[in-house]
């Protein structure tokens, strides 16, 4: 179907009428705002938006670009945003409302999120003399003391990095050991599917041999044995039992360091994305406001893990910002059956469910009927991040979860923006079904020709860019400038100007609409999971039998994409199904099993340029059954190609 055909979804009048962005005439008025004078919008919203402790001087200082600052010679602290202010008011409302995997339900108010962070902080600071600045990594499952840990750190002036609760202990420590961590905070395991899984195993091997870490925190949540390491490891529950519940805030500067956050890139090596206090808080609250319009009585739940980069905007900071009452799920979305998450937006009134396509995916397969058995009309919004969502998708959802009524915004955004840069707005953009649609207001994003750097018309495929700094951006690749620079920087100028590529392709349909085309780099999208290419290939290297490798996306009807892996052993295998089985315990045990590859070939060569270079393009066609359309004269050994299509399509 083309752009033109796509069926137009008008916002929902009864809703839009109490948006806070009406209709289109308001969004303009507003992107317009921000076009002609752009330091004077983000300055009203800063000024309006944040309790400083210390007024800004400066809204915007571009002079060592890319290092921006944003609201220079301001003071504030996170958690009194995400906290202290509310308790006048909102001090008695739930701030989270947390469910486990078996059931088990805790409503925490604002109140008593104050003095679980403050004890948290008080124990961080007296127990291992955590101070300003210092690195925390925290690998814990979806419970209520994992937002405890971040607001903690915050309130102290500690940066937290989360590493997710499935990846391995390589990866683990990779992380500590870039970040030069000083303690972990972790939990002895979790519930999955009603039984426990182990999370402090895993830490124990990471900080195997001579690690920064001084001493691991251990939250008993499901009470299975695990090993003590005198000295080192301490008990959450013991520690914590007659700390104070007051804990003074430190004072921070716009600029100082929030959270790192970890992320695949294309060289084997994660990058430390790092995001600062006052322009990150900003966008998170902002973004809540009007791509999801929360209101005072809504109770918001986005299905996301704390270990990425929604979980922290739109799970902790986004929603405890706005006083709004946030959801945390232990458990996943089809146990005991696919009806799970609908008979929670029954039983506890959700109003705005925002998730991922491939979650869409498997409850629309598994339970296509399940959203007739329960009361959602409670719903107000729904929401997808993380991929482009296919349509059949989006229908099911529009259709049977929102019942027709609410509006799906289709959000675009990367853990480097820290919120969401590309989404319709549920009271006023009419939609398209899998189009991200325009730029949040404030948001200066065009698609650029890569080599010209002007803007495509319309059509035309470019590189989705975003043109102008904004307040929550990337500032940084932790301990490397030369990497943050060359990552996002380096490819693409606007009247000779660097500017920041997404690493995504977009085209603009007749109405100006964006539609995201996919990565342009050596990126693999796993249910909404950026994995670099490099750093699986890294993982299969470590087989012996490996000679070479190379990986590349493949169209996965649940997960977007899965991992295809070429590869080519040193010597002939008599079991290949044991090989491959070896090859992805090795990527469970380096990466996790979000990296496991979903096919392995074991390829004769692989077609590489006279110079070397490895043509994944080719790849990437015959893993999807294009057919080769590209020039295959000048490859080492053209006729390497025919024979790996053989393999893979017959």
């Amino acid at each position: 179907m083309s752009e033109s055909k796509k069926p137009v979804f008008q916002p929902n009048p009864e809703f839009s009428k109490d948006a806070r962005i009406k209709n289109m005439s308001e969004y303009q008025a507003l992107q317009d705002e921000a076009i002609n004078d752009y330091e004077s919008f983000w300055s009203r919203f800063a000024k309006e938006k944040v309790d400083w402790i210390e007024p800004f001087t400066k809204t915007l200082d571009e002079s060592n670009f890319p290092f921006v600052k944003w609201f220079d010679g301001g003071k504030l602290n996170v958690s009194t945003q995400c906290i202290d202010r509310h308790l006048d008011t909102r001090g008695e409302k739930t701030a989270i409302l947390f469910e486990g995997d078996r059931g088990d339900i805790q409503k925490i108010t604002y109140n008593e999120l104050a003095k679980s962070v403050n004890k948290f902080a008080n124990l961080l600071k007296e127990d291992f003399g955590v101070k300003k600045g210092d690195r925390i990594v925290i690998y814990m499952p979806m419970i209520p003391e994992a937002a405890f840990a971040m607001l903690a750190c915050t309130r102290i002036g500690a940066i937290h990095s989360i590493v997710f609760g499935g990846f391995s202990a390589e990866a683990l420590k990779d992380r500590i050991i870039d970040a030069n961590a000083k303690v972990v905070i972790t939990a002895d395991g979790a519930f999955r599917k009603g039984k426990p899984y182990m999370l402090k195993p895993v830490v124990d091997t990471a900080l195997e041999g001579n690690t920064s870490v001084k001493n691991v925190l251990v939250i008993e949540r499901n009470k299975e044995e695990i090993t003590w390491v005198d000295g080192r490891d301490n008990s959450y529950a013991e520690l914590i039992k007659n700390k104070s519940d007051v804990c003074e805030a430190e004072v921070m500067d716009s600029e100082d360091p929030l959270f790192l956050l970890y992320t695949s890139g294309s060289t084997g090596k994660p990058k430390g994305v790092q995001h600062n206090t006052a322009g990150y808080i900003l966008w998170a609250q902002m973004t809540m406001e009007w791509v999801f319009d929360v209101k005072e009585e809504d109770v918001f739940w986005c299905t996301a893990d704390v270990g990425w980069i929604t979980g922290h905007t739109y799970i902790v900071y986004g929603p405890l910002a706005t006083g709004a009452t946030t959801v945390m799920f232990e458990g996943v979305p089809t146990y005991p059956d696919a009806g799970r998450p609908w008979k929670m937006v029954q039983e506890h009134k959700i109003t705005h469910f925002y998730t991922a396509p491939t979650a869409i995916r498997v409850l629309h397969k598994m339970g296509e009927d399940e959203p007739k058995k329960y009361d959602l009309s409670s719903l107000k919004v729904l929401g997808t991040v993380g991929e482009p969502i296919d349509p059949p998708a989006w229908k099911w959802y529009y259709e049977e979860v929102g019942n027709s009524k609410c509006a799906i915004v289709d959000t675009y955004w990367q853990t480097e923006t820290g919120g969401h840069v590309i989404s319709p707005l549920p009271g006023a953009t009419p939609i398209k079904p899998g189009c991200a649609t325009l730029p949040v207001p404030g948001i200066i994003a065009e698609i650029l020709d890569p080599i010209t750097g002007e803007k495509v018309g319309l059509g035309e495929s470019g590189y989705m860019c975003i043109t102008r700094p904004w307040p929550s951006m990337i500032r940084g690749v932790w301990g490397d400038e030369e990497r943050f620079v060359k990552a996002y920087f380096g490819d693409v100028k606007k009247d000779g100007k660097a500017v920041y590529f997404t690493g995504d392709g977009a085209k603009y349909d007749e109405d100006g609409y964006i539609t995201i085309t996919g990565r342009t780099d050596d990126v693999i999208n796993v249910s909404g999971h950026r994995m670099g290419t490099a750093e699986v290939e890294a993982a299969i290297n470590k087989d012996e039998n490996v000679a070479e490798v190379a990986v590349v996306g493949k169209p996965h009807e649940i997960k977007g994409e899965g991992i295809f892996a070429y590869i080519v052993l040193k010597s002939d295998v008599e079991d290949e199904d044991a090989e491959r089985k070896s090859i992805n315990n090795i990527i469970k045990k380096e990466i996790g099993n979000i990296a496991i590859c979903d096919d392995i070939i074991f390829a004769p060569g692989l077609p590489k340029t006279r110079s070397g270079k490895i043509m994944r393009r080719i790849l990437r066609s015959i893993a999807k059954g294009e057919k080769i359309t590209q020039d295959i004269s000048t490859l080492e050994d053209p006729s390497i190609v025919a024979k790996i299509e053989m393999m893979v399509n017959g």
